[in-house]
Formats: C-alpha cells, sequence, structure tokens
C-alpha cells in the first residue's frame, strides 16, 4: 500500500511542475538571442514546429508525429516532388514496355497459330498423296477447273504464235517501206527508169499503208487475247488456287475431329474436341464460300470468252482476208466495224508501226 504522504508529496510535486511550465509558455518570445534562456529556445523551437508564418510551396514542411514530434519527421515538399517527377518520367517507358510486350505476344500467338495450321495441312496433303487420307472432292467442279486450265495452256500457245505473227509481219512492212523509199530515190536519180522505180515505189508504199493497217487489227486481237488469258482467266484460276487451299484445310480439320471423336471422352479430351468443332466449322464455310465463288466465276468466264473470242476471231479473219486479196477498202472498213483506231504516220502521234 502506497504510503498517503508520499502521496501527497508527488501530487504536490506535479502541480508546481505544471503551473511552471505554464508560467513559462506566458513569457512573450523575444527576438534578441541575448537574455533568452534555455528554456525559452525549446518553447520557441516547439512553436515553430507547429506555427508557420506564411509558408510558400517550395518551403513547406509536412511533420509526422504532430507536435512535440522529432526533427527527424520533417519532410521538406520538395524531396518528395522529386520521386513524383521520375514517377510519371518513367511511365511512357513502362506503357512501351507494355506495347511491345503485347505485340510480341500477338505475333507469337499469330506464329503459333501458323505452325499448327501448317503441320495438319502438311499432315493431310501427304496422307492424300500415299493415299491413306480421305478428300473431299466435287467432281463436276474438279473437271471445269481441269477443262480451265488446259484451255488457258492452249490460248496461250495461240497468243504466242501471234505475238510471232506480228513481229515477223512488222519487219516485213519495215522492209517494204524502206524498199519503196529506195525505189523513190532510184526514180529521181534514173530518168531512164524513172517510170518503172516509180510504179514499184508506190507498189511498196500501198502495200506498207495497207500492212499497218492490218497491223493495227493484229495488235488489237493480241491485246485482247493477252488480257483474257493473263487477267481473267488469271484471276480465275487465283480464286481456284484459293479454293484448293481452303479444301486441303477444311479436310485437314476434319480428320483432326475425326481423330479425336474416336479417342478418350476426360474434361481435357472434351475441351480439345470442343475446340475441334469450332475450327472445322469455320474452315467449312470458307471452303463452301471459296467454291460457291469458284463457280459464279466460271460461268461468268465462259461467258466473257465466248463473246470476246466471237469478235476477235471475226475481225482477225477479215482484216487477213482483205489484206491479202489486196481490198483496202474492206480492210479499212473491217478495222471501222470493230472500232479499231489506227494512227496514220502523218497524225501528231506516230503510227503503231513507228513506235516499233
Amino acid at each position: 500500500m502506497i504510503n498517503p504522504r508520499l502521496e501527497t508529496e508527488y501530487r504536490s510535486s506535479m502541480t508546481d511542475s505544471i503551473l511552471s511550465k505554464a508560467a513559462t509558455m506566458e513569457i512573450p518570445i523575444n527576438s534578441n538571442g541575448d537574455t533568452r534562456t534555455a528554456e525559452e529556445d525549446s518553447l520557441e523551437q516547439d512553436l515553430q514546429q507547429v506555427m508557420v508564418s506564411g509558408p510558400n510551396l517550395n518551403e513547406t514542411n509536412i511533420v509526422s508525429g504532430g507536435y512535440g514530434g522529432a526533427t527527424d519527421a520533417i519532410i521538406p515538399t520538395c524531396s518528395i516532388k522529386a520521386p513524383s517527377m521520375h514517377a510519371s518520367a518513367s511511365n511512357p517507358s513502362m506503357m512501351s514496355e507494355e506495347a511491345t510486350r503485347g505485340i510480341a505476344v500477338e505475333k507469337f500467338d499469330s506464329v503459333k497459330k501458323w505452325s499448327i495450321n501448317t503441320y495438319k495441312c502438311t499432315k493431310q496433303m501427304f496422307s492424300e498423296r500415299f493415299g491413306r487420307g480421305s478428300r473431299t472432292v466435287d467432281l463436276e467442279l474438279e473437271a471445269q477447273i481441269d477443262v480451265l486450265r488446259d484451255t488457258k495452256q492452249k490460248y496461250e500457245h495461240v497468243l504466242g504464235l501471234a505475238q510471232a505473227l506480228t513481229d515477223h509481219f512488222c519487219s516485213m512492212v519495215q522492209t517494204q517501206q524502206a524498199l519503196g523509199d529506195a525505189f523513190a530515190d532510184l526514180s529521181q536519180k534514173s530518168p531512164e527508169l524513172q517510170d518503172e522505180f516509180g510504179y514499184n515505189a508506190e507498189t511498196q508504199r500501198l502495200l506498207c499503208k495497207n500492212g499497218e493497217t492490218l497491223l493495227g487489227a493484229i495488235n488489237f486481237f493480241v491485246s485482247s487475247i493477252n488480257t483474257l488469258v493473263n487477267k481473267t482467266m488469271e484471276d480465275t484460276l487465283m480464286t481456284i488456287k484459293m479454293y484448293e487451299n481452303a479444301r486441303l484445310e477444311y479436310d485437314a480439320y476434319r480428320t483432326d475431329l475425326e481423330e479425336l471423336s474416336t479417342g478418350p471422352r476426360d474434361a481435357a479430351a472434351l475441351a480439345r474436341i470442343d475446340t475441334a468443332q469450332q475450327e472445322y466449322h469455320v474452315h467449312k464455310d470458307k471452303y463452301e464460300r471459296l467454291r460457291s465463288d469458284v463457280t459464279i466465276k466460271l460461268k461468268f468466264l465462259e461467258e466473257n470468252k465466248v463473246k470476246v473470242m466471237h469478235k476477235q476471231l471475226l475481225l482477225f479473219h477479215n482484216a487477213i482476208s482483205a489484206y491479202f486479196a489486196g481490198n483496202q477498202q474492206q480492210l479499212e472498213n473491217t478495222l471501222r466495224q470493230f472500232s479499231v483506231k489506227l494512227r496514220r504516220p502523218g497524225a501528231e502521234r506516230p503510227s503503231w508501226l513507228e513506235e516499233q
């Protein structure tokens, strides 16, 4: 048990201490440092920690721990700003790294998907080639495709011969023109043979003129066949190539689905089967869409081919017949009938023959 007398003395001393502290706090703060005591300096230091008169942003201090806290807990504002600025400066680099990482992941997924697809298609192709795998075949469409490829080869042969004819005939017309100029020159320099050289010069000039007209018709024929073979037919064959690739992919994923369906039926296998079914339907839709595109293009190609060749074969026949019959009027009418424009040597631009 505590002695009552000691307790009374303890309370008395605590009261005197509090009154002494209060009396000290009533002493005004003097700006002169000569007459201040150590206790006054301590009180002023405490007051400066609590009350800051007129602070600016650069001098403001954040006090941790409240009044009477240690001076080590005072954190200048400038010491906080620097890390903030550094963090904001590092944000673009962090965003750039994230974007680069995202692109890399996307590319990796694309390469992975391409590798799996290539593996499946290669496996299906070798399986078909060695007779171990099934292949989806549209007999009617396959027959039409074979006919188109054979027709294209034959038309390419005709195109090559027509181009060769154009080159040879152009050389002949150029020779006739040079021969006519030589006859005309000798006609002026040989009075005794003036009429004979003159007749031959006139004949060669007429043949050269008719030859230019025929060259215009042959050149139009060659240009039309070239467009038909190397643009119209080639465009259809490109669609056919896409269709054949889609057919191979469709069979590859169909085979993969059939193999998974005959395997075990655990949770992992069911998930793979579900994924295989989705991919199968995607490639099936692609295959059917391209098969429809090929069918439509083959139909329009056949109609266009008949129309173009009917016109071009008539032009070629009539122009050749009129030229070798010596019928200049019929030759010119043939070109006019088929809207073939021929520039004459006296025109602003040189004739087709002079451009060769």
